[in-house]
């Protein structure tokens, strides 16, 4: 039995790398997946990705989660198609990049916040109020990050929105439990993306000799903690925040620092 026959998922910032990965196993299991991108051309990317793969059964919509009307659109095209929304996956994120905090403008940490923390606000708010409607009630999934317990420095919009991240699942646990939806997190480290390819050996190599486990994740790992979470697998399981980073959480200091 797949672990996800019949369920309807609803997977944002699947246009390439983990969302995609994400996309795909859930496709795997049996669901009937939407998947979404910021953009026309961004989602239409990682639809071209699945159905490379051979996988079909999916629709696909753009949405710019930051923008209220976008995610009503989505969810009404989700409704229409599929008839319920079951398990949602917030993956869709700004990483913030390029502006230290003495240089960032106002406007850019609201930029970043606004997608990743309002955004997901948005899209948990109204697959809320679907969910309460239906008999078996639905699973939240958000995706954090471990930079918010421990900052990585030059991305105060990013790491302080993932710490939103962290207070929103628990928050949303607290909230929806009792009414019959779950809701978790996973907060990945490291992960290999195509950013990755533009990286020196050096720099690649020094990662992973930091990581306890001397390796990145995949994508392919930070599809199976989130589908391990959105499963009967972790009925139990609400509020928590499970951490995918090679063991970096774990330790006080850099390998290479240590020495």
């Amino acid at each position: 039995m797949k672990r996800f026959e019949g369920k309807v998922a609803i997977i944002t910032g699947a246009s390439r790398n983990t969302g995609v990965e994400i996309a795909d196993l859930f496709i795997r299991e049996g669901a009937k997946v939407c998947t979404c991108g910021s953009t026309v051309e961004s989602t239409e990317n990682g639809a071209r990705i699945l159905r490379s793969r051979g996988l079909d059964g999916f629709i696909s919509k753009a949405c710019d989660i930051g923008d209220f009307a976008q995610v009503k659109a989505l969810f009404d095209e989700v409704l229409k198609t599929f008839g319920s929304v079951d398990i949602l996956v917030n993956n869709a994120c700004d990483q913030g990049l390029g502006k230290p905090f003495l240089e960032m403008e106002p406007e850019f940490f609201e930029k970043v916040v606004r997608t990743n923390l309002v955004g997901d606000f948005m899209m948990c708010q109204t697959a809320a109020k679907i969910m309460l409607k239906q008999p078996g009630k639905g699973v939240i999934v958000n995706l954090g990050s471990n930079v918010s317990m421990r900052a990585i420095k030059n991305r105060t919009a990013y790491v302080s929105s993932k710490g939103g991240i962290d207070a929103l699942t628990r928050s949303l646990a607290v909230d929806l439990g009792p009414l019959g939806i779950r809701v978790n997190e996973v907060a990945p480290g490291y992960i290999y993306t195509e950013r990755w390819e533009k990286l020196s050996p050096e720099v690649i190599a020094r990662r992973r000799a930091n990581v306890p486990l001397r390796r990145e994740a995949t994508g392919q790992n930070i599809a199976e903690a989130v589908a391990f979470l959105a499963s009967d697998a972790s009925a139990n399981i609400c509020g928590e925040r499970i951490v995918v980073d090679g063991g970096c959480s774990a330790q006080h200091m850099p390998t290479d620092i240590d020495l």
